[in-house]
């Protein structure tokens, strides 16, 4: 065991043959695509060549953010972190109109108001290196919960179609006749972020306090951050989730106040 410490501590960077013991673990992903016969041979060679190209992009472009350090291009790349989050939320609404509009201030509010709450208690600092990675774990988590309401309201606005007809026509507002559902896809949305957080230490150790303490930082105070990231992710969650249904569930009906065709 003495020698595996012992290796890594001597050899943490990442080098050429590191990266193609990397790409191997892929092929064996490959391998059990084509040999179980799942189809996602192309989808994963796109992936992997798309997350190289972006991830060597963004590298050389944080690099030089990090060496200039200015207010105004950290606050352009944080806008299209959030701006490329909400495009890609509105790519899993399907048909519902108005997606993007929505999700772009949904994680906008629940980017800008836990990342404001950071600055002002001294959490962080409003500097490139420290506001870009969380604004991006933010925008990231928030999306995905945004993505997962979405799906949920379409499905539950789609199969509950009579229950919710009958509510209008016994009266009710569209808010009282759809807020069973907002509800419902808001707990699906959060969902993911307090299933993590519950495991998280015991079974998993994420990504922040893993690098952390690979980077050699006291895990104690690893831990620290990864409290404090995850308290973070789940009020971004809920913020957008919140936000993202209640401006959506409008979007199901037309002017006149009737629900529309799924």
């Amino acid at each position: 065991m003495w020698l595996v410490v012992w290796y890594m501590q001597m050899n943490l960077a990442v080098n050429g043959l590191s990266l193609t013991f990397a790409v191997s673990l892929v092929f064996v992903a490959l391998i059990i695509s084509f040999h179980e016969k799942i189809g996602l041979e192309k989808d994963m060679l796109i992936s992997v060549g798309r997350a190289i190209v972006q991830l060597i992009i963004v590298g050389y472009l944080l690099k030089f953010i990090f060496q200039i350090n200015h207010v105004w291009i950290t606050l352009a790349m944080m806008l299209i972190i959030i701006f490329n989050a909400a495009a890609n939320a509105r790519k899993r609404a399907s048909t519902l109109r108005h997606a993007f509009s929505i999700s772009l201030i949904a994680i906008l509010t629940s980017t800008g108001v836990t990342l404001g709450l950071l600055v002002l208690s001294g959490a962080i600092k409003f500097v490139p290196s420290q506001i870009i990675p969380i604004t991006g774990m933010i925008a990231s988590n928030s999306m995905v919960a945004i993505g997962l309401s979405y799906r949920s309201m379409l499905t539950q606005f789609k199969d509950q179609r009579q229950a919710v007809l009958e509510r209008l026509a016994l009266g009710a507002s569209l808010k009282q006749a759809s807020i069973a559902i907002v509800r419902e896809s808001i707990k699906t949305g959060m969902s993911p972020t307090i299933d993590s957080a519950k495991t998280v230490g015991l079974v998993s150790l994420p990504g922040m306090m893993s690098g952390l303490i690979f980077a050699g930082v006291d895990p104690v105070k690893a831990i620290m951050y990864q409290i404090l990231v995850t308290f973070m992710l789940l009020s971004a969650t809920s913020l957008g989730s919140v936000i993202a249904c209640y401006l959506a569930y409008h979007s199901f009906y037309n002017d006149r106040e009737q629900l529309i065709d799924l």
